[in-house]
C-alpha cells in the first residue's frame, strides 16, 4: 500500500481545450512548493492530479503546502492499492484506523470510472462498509450526516482509498492570469489585496515605499515577513523597494497640507506604473477601499489613477474593514500587519486632508515641485530582494 495525495482541479475543468495548459501550470507550481518535502511524480489523470511519493518525503509538510496552492478545488491524502476487491477490504481499516477510531458515525462512498471492475459501485460500498463495521465496532452508518465519509475510487490503473476531501485554496494557478505589481505597505490591506489577486492566477511584483529616517529598518523588514506570507500562496515574489524620503520633504516644503497624502499617491502611482512597466506587468494592485480613509473617497481615487498608464486593481474596493482582517487571518498577515512599525503613508499625515479633490487643483499644486527630477532620483535609489514562502 502507497499513499500518496489525490489534487481535484476546480475552475480548470471549465477551460475546455485549454485545460492541458492550465494544469501543466499548476504541476509547475506544486513541484516548486513541493520540492523542500522530497521528490516526487505527478501524473494527471481525469481532473485530478496524482502526487506521487519517490522515496522518503514528509507527506505531513507537502499535503500542508498542496493546501496553499491556487487552482486546486479540493485534496485528500489516499492510499493507493490494487484493483482488487480482497486487496481494498484488507487496506481501508488500516490505512483509514486513525480517523475511525476518532469517529462516531461514517458512510461509505464508491466512485467506478473503470467499468471493467467487477464489482459495483452500491456493491464496493456494502462491502466495504461491511468490513468497517466488523473492524470498528463503536461505528454506526449514517448516509445523511457522517463523521467521516470513506471514499473508494476506481480508476484505471488503480484502486484509491480515502477519507473526506479537505477544501483546497481554488482559484486559478498563478501565472496563467498575467503580472502585475502590487504597491504594498505594512498595513493589514495590501497584503490581503495580493493575495485576492494571486488568487486569479497572477503572478506578483511588490513594490514598497521606505522614507528612511522616518521610517525604520524594522518596517521594511515587516514587509518582508508580509511577503513571505503571501508568498505561501502566491509562490516567489520579485520586491523592489524605493526610497522615498526626499519626495514626502518636498511635498511638505512646497505644497498646501490639506494635499500632502493625495500628492504623496500620485508620485507613488507614476513610479509604481514605470516600475511595473519594466518588470513587464500588465496592471498595478492597491488595497485601497472606497472610503477607508481621506485618500480613498472616490474623487481621491480618480485623482491618483489620473498619473498612470496601467490598469488598477482594487480587489477590496468595496470590502469592510472587518472583511478585511478576517482575510488577513485567514492567511496569517494580521499578526504581522499591526506590528507597530509605521510605514511612510502615515508620514506628514494632513490634520485635515481633502476628500474632494479634483485633478486640476493637484497639478496646479505640483507645478511647485520638480516631478520629473523627483521620480528620477527615486528610481536610481531602489533595492531588490527576491520573497520566497
Amino acid at each position: 500500500m502507497e499513499e500518496i495525495i489525490l489534487v481535484k482541479n476546480g475552475e480548470l475543468a471549465l477551460k475546455g481545450l485549454n485545460r492541458s495548459g492550465f494544469e501543466d501550470v499548476l504541476i509547475k507550481n506544486l513541484k516548486r512548493r513541493l520540492r523542500a518535502f522530497g521528490e516526487f511524480e505527478y501524473k494527471k489523470s481525469q481532473s485530478t492530479i496524482m502526487i506521487i511519493p519517490v522515496g522518503d518525503c514528509d507527506m505531513d509538510k507537502a499535503s500542508d503546502a498542496v493546501g496553499k496552492v491556487f487552482g486546486i478545488a479540493a485534496y485528500t491524502r489516499s492510499a493507493s492499492v490494487e484493483k482488487n476487491m480482497d486487496v481494498i477490504l484488507e487496506s481501508a481499516p488500516d490505512y483509514l484506523k486513525d480517523i475511525l477510531e476518532e469517529a462516531e458515525t461514517f458512510k461509505v462512498n464508491a466512485k467506478r470510472s473503470d467499468k471493467a471492475f467487477p464489482y459495483k459501485s452500491p456493491e464496493i460500498s456494502a462491502l466495504l462498509g461491511g468490513k468497517l463495521l466488523e473492524k470498528f465496532r463503536h461505528l454506526s452508518v449514517d448516509v445523511h450526516s457522517p463523521d467521516v465519509t470513506v471514499t473508494v475510487e476506481i480508476r484505471d490503473e488503480k484502486a484509491f482509498i480515502h477519507a473526506d476531501q479537505i477544501k483546497g485554496a481554488g482559484g486559478m494557478p498563478v501565472g496563467t492570469g498575467g503580472k502585475a505589481a502590487l504597491l504594498i505597505s505594512g498595513g493589514i490591506d495590501s497584503p490581503v489585496a495580493g493575495y485576492m489577486m494571486a488568487k486569479r492566477g497572477i503572478t506578483l511584483t511588490a513594490i514598497h515605499f521606505a522614507s528612511p529616517p522616518f521610517t525604520s529598518v524594522q518596517a521594511e523588514e515587516k514587509v518582508h515577513a508580509l511577503l513571505r506570507q503571501v508568498a505561501k500562496y502566491s509562490g516567489h515574489i520579485h520586491l523592489i523597494t524605493v526610497g522615498f524620503t526626499e519626495i514626502q520633504q518636498e511635498i511638505r516644503r512646497k505644497c498646501p497640507e490639506p494635499l500632502f497624502t493625495l500628492i504623496m499617491r500620485r508620485f507613488m502611482m507614476r513610479i509604481a506604473d514605470r516600475l511595473a512597466q519594466a518588470d513587464n506587468c500588465a496592471a498595478l494592485i492597491t488595497g485601497e477601499s472606497v472610503g477607508q480613509v481621506a485618500s480613498q473617497t472616490i474623487y481621491a481615487l480618480g485623482c491618483t489613477d489620473a498619473v498612470t498608464t496601467l490598469p488598477v486593481f482594487r480587489p477590496l474596493i468595496g470590502m469592510d474593514k472587518d472583511e478585511i482582517i478576517s482575510v488577513s487571518r485567514k492567511i496569517e498577515t494580521f499578526d504581522i500587519s499591526i506590528q507597530p512599525f509605521e510605514d511612510c503613508c502615515t508620514v506628514f499625515t494632513p490634520k485635515h486632508p481633502r476628500t474632494r479633490p479634483n485633478v486640476k487643483m493637484l497639478e496646479e499644486a505640483e507645478t511647485a515641485l520638480d516631478v520629473e527630477g523627483l521620480i528620477g532620483s527615486a528610481l536610481e535609489n531602489i533595492k531588490i530582494l527576491e520573497i520566497e514562502a
